[in-house]
């Protein structure tokens, strides 16, 4: 089954200031945080902690027990199929495992996209189809130890029931959800658009990352299923913000290095 969403503190220190000042800051700071799952944390250009520089977090997870969030931009030189090769074929281009984060670099996630309607329509096998429990009844549970993670958000009109879903996917929102690499990689081969395997996890403690939004240390924006699988993972921090249509586009043109500005 997946990995275990354990999740201690990725990360600790001192409130940044946004590079463009109090609307940036506003921004951030009056973004409903009750309900962040599948949306990007984009990391301020003072955010000085090297695992983040320049990050693009998918969030996974997000409640009042945490957050957990993948770095969909830090390419390792490790290839897929050098450690999980039957899943080498279906993952996108460059076909190596991403730092997910600094979290049990020694675990590994699966994200993918399924594009399109419901994979049922296809012909593809669901879990209903197939009359076997999803995902969440297995050894992947929240971090209270309770009900299985995901299940709160079923029947929701961004989440649709599991049985809509392909087995061995699970949906994070919209088209974005999380494969079972132990999984046969055969059942979802038909159905997947695009796979990224990550090497490790951000987490965040309860309440962590909403004293982080109010320190104006990340921007909060809405992901897209191509942010997955970006062929230019490197220009991704750029390319998200010179998408919005706000003053966070004015900041994808922020210098690597401010001093030589």
């Amino acid at each position: 089954m997946l990995p275990p969403y354990a999740l201690p503190c990725s990360r600790n220190g001192p409130g940044v200031d946004s590079p463009l000042g109090a609307e940036v800051r506003d921004h951030v700071a009056m973004t409903e945080v009750s309900s962040l799952t599948g949306r990007l944390l984009v990391a301020t250009p003072a955010l000085a902690d090297p695992n983040f520089d320049r990050a693009v977090v998918l969030l996974l997870d997000h409640d009042e027990e945490g957050s957990l969030g993948v770095i969909l931009n830090r390419p390792t030189p490790v290839g897929v199929a050098d450690i999980l090769a039957p899943w080498a074929e279906l993952a996108g281009e460059p076909g190596v495992v991403f730092q997910g984060g600094p979290v049990s670099l020694d675990s590994a996630l699966g994200v993918a996209v399924v594009p399109g309607g419901l994979p049922g329509d296809s012909g593809v096998p669901s879990m209903e189809d197939s009359g076997v429990p999803s995902m969440e009844g297995g050894a992947h549970t929240d971090r209270a130890g309770g009900d299985p993670a995901g299940a709160r958000a079923m029947g929701t009109p961004d989440d649709p029931a599991a049985g809509d879903e392909p087995l061995g996917w699970r949906r994070v929102h919209g088209a974005i959800g999380l494969v079972d690499l132990e999984a046969p990689p055969e059942l979802l081969a038909a159905v997947l658009g695009s796979l990224r395997i990550f090497a490790g996890y951000a987490g965040w403690g309860p309440g962590q990352l909403e004293d982080e939004l109010v320190e104006g240390a990340w921007y909060v924006v809405e992901s897209e299923p191509g942010d997955v699988s970006s062929p230019d993972p490197e220009q991704l921090w750029r390319a998200v913000l010179r998408r919005q249509r706000n003053e966070l586009a004015m900041v994808a043109t922020y210098p690597d290095d401010p001093s030589l500005n």
